[in-house]
């Protein structure tokens, strides 16, 4: 009920123009990260109120250029086309990796399916493999789930593996509704950040370690191969912020670097970023 009520006033007072709030928008995969972080920093720190919201990578960065965000928060690099529109209107910006991310590709737990290879993952996502039959024996069609294109989940993925995703790809609004989806879909493939299959959200779904080329299988939950950078995917996640703003964001960033910032970072299934 305290977590539910300290939405409610964070996200009152991140509707007004006060300098005495933070406005976070952005990346889906920050967001509930964010949010913690958020809400520790407001009872250590109650005269500066943060909001966060989501709404995609694209939406954060587009949130910052119009002036609605402070920090954007972005799963992905912000894109060339991107930076020429703040260049364009003479606006200065900054980044800050504050944690790292890895993506897990899960799959139902009924599925026979132990470990995946980054080249299947490739033909899964194509439609190269539309059928279970090749890889389980089971004949049944495969249903893909992934993110939208505003995600920067979606372009990490595409990015990595030199890939275009197949036209019929399911395209949900965000980590959690792939879950949900996942959990009553025998036949769905998925791919969502490491930090929202945790302890009961995983209930029902099998995390599936990845091997690239004759590398051993690796789980994007084993912190210690995160730590060494050995999985993957595995991602750097981004805060954007106009470099007028700093003074005023400082704070908050500085705590998210703090020994409670990690705590909360890897409580929340992601990285600290001094873990590589």
């Amino acid at each position: 009920m305290r977590f539910f009520l300290l939405l409610l006033l964070i996200s009152f007072f991140g509707c007004s123009s006060d300098n005495g709030t933070i406005k976070i928008k952005g990346s889906d995969t920050e967001v509930n990260l964010a949010v913690l972080l958020a809400e520790q920093y407001y009872f250590e720190n109650s005269g500066l109120l943060v909001s966060v919201s989501g709404g995609g990578s694209g939406l954060g960065i587009a949130s910052l250029l119009n002036g609605n965000a402070d920090i954007a928060n972005s799963s992905r690099s912000i894109k060339y086309s991107e930076l020429e529109l703040f260049e364009n209107r003479k606006i200065e910006i900054d980044s800050f990796v504050f944690a790292q991310d890895a993506i897990a590709f899960v799959v139902s737990e009924k599925s026979s399916l132990d470990s995946i290879s980054t080249e299947t993952i490739s033909k899964i996502l194509t439609g190269e493999f539309q059928n279970w039959s090749s890889l389980t024996g089971l004949n049944m069609p495969i249903t893909i789930y992934g993110r939208q294109s505003n995600s920067g989940t979606y372009d990490y993925v595409k990015e990595i593996l030199k890939i275009n995703f197949s036209p019929h790809a399911m395209q949900m609004n965000g980590n959690a509704q792939i879950i949900e989806a996942l959990k009553v879909d025998a036949s769905g493939f998925g791919y969502v950040s490491a930090g929202y299959v945790l302890d009961g959200n995983s209930k029902g779904l099998k995390i599936l370690p990845v091997y690239h080329g004759g590398s051993t299988a690796i789980s994007p939950l084993d912190v210690e191969a995160i730590a060494s950078g050995e999985y993957f995917f595995q991602r750097p996640l981004f805060q954007y912020y106009r470099k007028v703003d700093y003074q005023k964001i400082k704070p908050f960033l500085e705590f998210e670097q703090s020994k409670t910032g990690a705590k909360i970072i890897q409580q929340s299934g992601y990285y600290p970023v001094d873990l590589r």
